[in-house]
This record gives structure tokens, sequence and C-alpha cells, in this order.
């Protein structure tokens, strides 16, 4: 089953695949590890718009020897990349249309949290910025020993700008979050597990069979019950107590009516 025209996949480096209610997405340009680009993010936006509705775990992963070396630098030089936007076509452009353009950039990752699925990144090797914000954009992240995170763009003397910064603050906590972001050091496996954004750490051989036994699990339970509680979930933290108890009897009642068949 094909959600988005198989040229567009090509071109933009990408392979999807539909497994009963399981969609794997791979970064698919291993000659260039994987390296992003707005055809990219905006392909994984058409992907997330074009979602069918019995899908409920959406796996990421990388093709090669790394999840992602982030955005492909040949975009922040003067001839740019063909067929790409380059940063310097881009500020030749308004401030309003520089702020829509960046916004479509980032829809590629933010549909990742919909309610609707569970997200999956299988990372290994290096997941530098653009790959460490496609992490975060993920529920859950299965992390191989290898694994390499980095949010390298202050370096570039730039800002992660792929949404990833708030999913960062909530892992890890604001001190910590700024500490990685404006060293752009690394964060190995261990310390990835520790700081909770590696869900679990696993041998790099072990990784597809490791995220394959957390895809089964999750498929295990009810399909609204799961879909209600990440968007629980997800609400908690600006929700103060009484509106959460009050979405949480909202949602209890939702998932009574289903199950016995009520009006």
């Amino acid at each position: 089953m094909t959600i988005v025209e198989q040229e567009r996949l090509d071109r933009a480096g990408l392979a999807v695949e539909i497994t009963g209610s399981v969609l794997a997405i791979t970064l698919d340009k291993p000659d260039r590890r994987n390296s992003q680009t707005p055809r990219l993010w905006h392909t994984l936006a058409a992907i997330g718009e074009a979602l069918p509705e019995d899908v409920r775990v959406v796996v990421v992963r990388g093709a090669g020897e790394c999840f992602s070396a982030g955005i492909d630098t040949r975009l922040l030089a003067p001839d740019g990349l063909e067929g790409e936007d380059s940063v310097f076509e881009l500020m030749q452009a308004s401030d309003e249309q520089v702020l829509d353009t960046i916004d479509g950039y980032q829809r590629g990752f933010v549909w990742l949290s919909d309610p609707r699925v569970i997200s999956v990144a299988a990372v290994h090797g290096y997941a530098i910025g653009a790959g460490f914000q496609l992490a975060l954009a993920c529920d859950l992240r299965m992390v191989a020993d290898d694994v390499r995170f980095c949010m390298k763009e202050p370096a570039l003397g730039l800002v992660p700008d792929l949404a990833g910064t708030k999913a960062l603050v909530e892992l890890v906590g604001y001190s910590r979050a700024l500490e990685i972001c404006a060293t752009a050091r690394y964060v190995e496996a261990d310390e990835a597990q520790q700081l909770g954004i590696a869900t679990a750490v696993v041998p790099r051989a072990e990784l597809d069979a490791t995220t394959a036994d957390l895809v089964e699990a999750l498929l295990a339970s009810n399909a609204g019950a799961v879909r209600e509680t990440k968007g629980l979930l997800l609400g908690a933290g600006v929700r103060d107590l009484e509106e959460q108890r009050l979405a949480e009897r909202q949602a209890q009642l939702r998932r009574f009516r289903d199950l016995v068949g009520g009006p």
C-alpha cells in the first residue's frame, strides 16, 4: 500500500511500508548518512496527512550506518542544492514568508505526536541536529548502544527549529537541555538512557528485534484506550489538576460508551 507517490518518496530519500497496523518509515540515503532536506520534511508531512485510520504504530529508522547525520549542509552553501530550498534563497523572502516556510518544515515532525498513533524511533549511530529532533519527535526511542545524539545547530550559528526544543526540555529539564544544546556535545547511549531520552538501550544487532517486540506489545492493548491515554498524557503538562481530572472523566465516558455500545 502506497500513501505517497513512490516517485516522491524516492526523490526525498524515504522508504515507506505498511504492514497491518504498522507504518514503517526509513530514511533511505545511506550514502549521505541520511542527511535531511526540505523535500524530505515536506514528504514526511504528506505521509502524516495521508495516514490511514487503521495505522496504530509508526516506526522511524535510518538505513545504513546511522539514523541521520542531520541537515544536508550543502543547503547552507551559496549554490545550495538543486531542487531544494537554500538558506541564501530563503533570505530573499520576507520575514513572514520565511516563518511560513519553516512552519512547513516543522509539520514533517509534529504529526508524530498525534494521539492516533504511537511513534517509535529506532535509532543507531549518529542522530545529529535534525536527526536528533526527528528522534525527539517520536513518542518512544529504542536506541542502539552505538548511538550519538547531538544538537549541532548552535555550533553552526543556528537554533534547533524542527520542534525539538520542547520535547528535549520535557525529557531532560531546562538546565540539561540548555547545556546539551549550547555546547553541541554528543550524548551517548548510557547517558541518553539515564536522562530519559532513550526508552531502552540495546546492542546494535538487537535493535530491530527489540523494536519489533515493543511494537507487538503496543498493539496488544485496546486501540481506543491507547489513543485516549496518549491524549491525556500529552495534555497533562498544561492542565491543572482539576482540568486533568475532568479530561480523564470525559475520556473514560467515551471508553465506556464505546465498550458497551451506548449512545
